[in-house]
């Protein structure tokens, strides 16, 4: 993808980085076509990465304290990682 042309959603990337990851597996692929694909796939997981971050750092989970009161508190992005107020 040329940084001239617009960022597409999420999801477009993501359907682009599965195609390419579709093409790298054919085997019947050359060598200069591979490396181009290669270089474009590590750009969209990049951009893919960024973007889930950025989506990350906006979730806040609405959680109850011990008294039933609903408070905020920042996301968590696995199991054991998320702080009780």
């Amino acid at each position: 993808m040329a940084k001239a042309k617009k960022e597409g959603s999420f999801e477009q990337s993501l359907k682009r980085l599965e195609e390419i990851v579709d093409k790298l597996e054919d085997q019947e692929l050359e060598l200069e076509e591979a490396i181009a694909l290669f270089e474009e796939g590590v750009k969209l997981a990049e951009a893919c990465g960024a973007r889930l971050d950025a989506a990350e750092k906006k979730v806040t989970l609405l959680l109850k304290d011990r008294q039933g009161n609903l408070t905020q508190a920042p996301f968590a992005s696995g199991p054991g990682e998320q702080e009780q107020s």
